[in-house]
C-alpha cells in the first residue's frame, strides 16, 4: 500500500465534511492542534528531565538552558 494520492485525500475530506458538518471541523481541528501541542510539550518536559539526571548521574553541571532560582551578586 503506497502513499495516498490527491484523489484519495479528497475522498477521505468529502466523507469527514459528510460526517461533521462545516460548523464541527474547525472545533474539530483546535481540538487536534490542542492535543498536538500537549504531547509536544510532555515530550519536551521528559526529554529535559531524562537530561538533567544524565547529568547529575555524570556530575556534570546542568545545561544553561535550565533557570535557577539563586541569585548571584
Amino acid at each position: 500500500m503506497g502513499p495516498l494520492g490527491f484523489n484519495e485525500i479528497l475522498i477521505i475530506l468529502v466523507i469527514v465534511l459528510l460526517l461533521f458538518g462545516g460548523k464541527k471541523i474547525p472545533e474539530l481541528m483546535r481540538g487536534l492542534g490542542k492535543g498536538v501541542r500537549e504531547f509536544n510539550d510532555a515530550k519536551a518536559n521528559v526529554r529535559k528531565e531524562i537530561e538533567e539526571g544524565v547529568n547529575e548521574k555524570d556530575g556534570r553541571p546542568i545545561s544553561s538552558t535550565t533557570t535557577s532560582t539563586s541569585t548571584q551578586p
